[in-house]
């Protein structure tokens, strides 16, 4: 982001330099230069907050990711969720999407791994997006939180981490508003019989549960892909 500012003459001025029967326009001239610097500096400021506004943070000075760093250790997460069991679905995942991108080698022991991965599942909530106007679900929205990090094995250091990250996906929450036609519907395990088959709570639990695996799943490939950007 580039700040504009209007350029004024009087900086080009020394001030003592300068007779003036003003002594109010005298006094705000010598002022000019400090008033720059802490321009300067706000600036410097807003531009760093700026960078560091995504949410993600990259150790040594953005200089890439270390070379020197072939394997990985993917760690059991923490799970501070209501949902039982999602860790262990995340960390299969971002093994399954590591080995399949293969640009670092997934070790199954931590003393084999050059960096260690690990996080913190903060939440997994969902939540009404849509109505209709009897007041019944269309669409929902599943929201998951982390933390991460990714860790030098030896010495000890923070290659990269993340602090809230939130990941979402919206999905269908009444019979009405399944697209069986879609791409959406045509990749997930819901056959079209089974729409009209199911009761409502069934079909929402399974819809709510294809969401899931489907976020984490997502998760795990923007995961690797934001951590491959530092090469």
């Amino acid at each position: 982001m580039k700040a504009k500012g209007k350029r004024t003459s009087a900086s080009s001025v020394e001030p003592q330099k300068v007779k003036s029967k003003n002594p109010d326009l005298e006094l705000k001239t010598q002022n000019l230069k400090p008033k720059t610097q802490s321009f300067v500096l706000l600036l410097g400021i807003l531009l760093v907050l700026a960078g560091i506004g995504c949410g993600y943070h990259f150790s040594g000075r953005g200089e890439g990711f270390p070379k020197d760093v072939k394997t990985v250790y993917v760690a059991s997460f923490v799970n501070t969720s209501r949902d039982i069991g999602i860790e262990r679905e995340i960390a299969t995942a971002l093994r399954s999407e590591f080995r399949r991108q293969g640009q670092l080698r997934v070790v199954n022991q931590v003393d084999q791994a050059d960096a260690i991965l690990s996080g913190v599942v903060r939440s997994l909530n969902s939540r009404v997006v849509t109505v209709n106007r009897e007041d019944e679900a269309l669409q929902y929205e599943i929201t998951l939180v982390t933390d991460l990090s990714l860790r030098r094995r030896a010495p000890e250091e923070v290659i990269w981490q993340t602090k809230m990250s939130r990941h979402t996906m919206l999905y269908s929450g009444s019979r009405g508003a399944v697209v069986t036609t879609s791409s959406e519907f045509k990749t997930g395990t819901l056959k079209t019989r089974d729409v009209g088959r199911f009761t409502d709570v069934q079909l929402t639990e399974t819809l709510s549960n294809e969401a899931k695996e489907k976020l984490i799943v997502r998760y795990a490939r923007e995961l690797h892909q934001r951590l491959m950007e530092m090469f």
